[in-house]
């Protein structure tokens, strides 16, 4: 369903992989296991839609 005109440019997060991740860091804690304090980066997906222009040639 589209409510804007023109439809936005998104960007869209990986939520299932994010909170597969917390729950098994979350499991790990509660466990016992040293989590490691490292980041975790999840790839986005950049959702290109009516309210991005085309860009410049030249």
């Amino acid at each position: 369903m589209n409510c804007t005109e023109p439809p936005l440019t998104t960007v869209r997060q990986p939520i299932e992989a994010m909170g597969r991740a917390a729950v098994e860091l979350l499991n790990s804690q509660v466990g016992g296991t040293a989590v490691p304090a490292e980041e975790l980066l999840f790839e986005p997906e950049l959702v290109v839609r009516g309210s991005t222009a085309q860009a410049p040639r030249g």
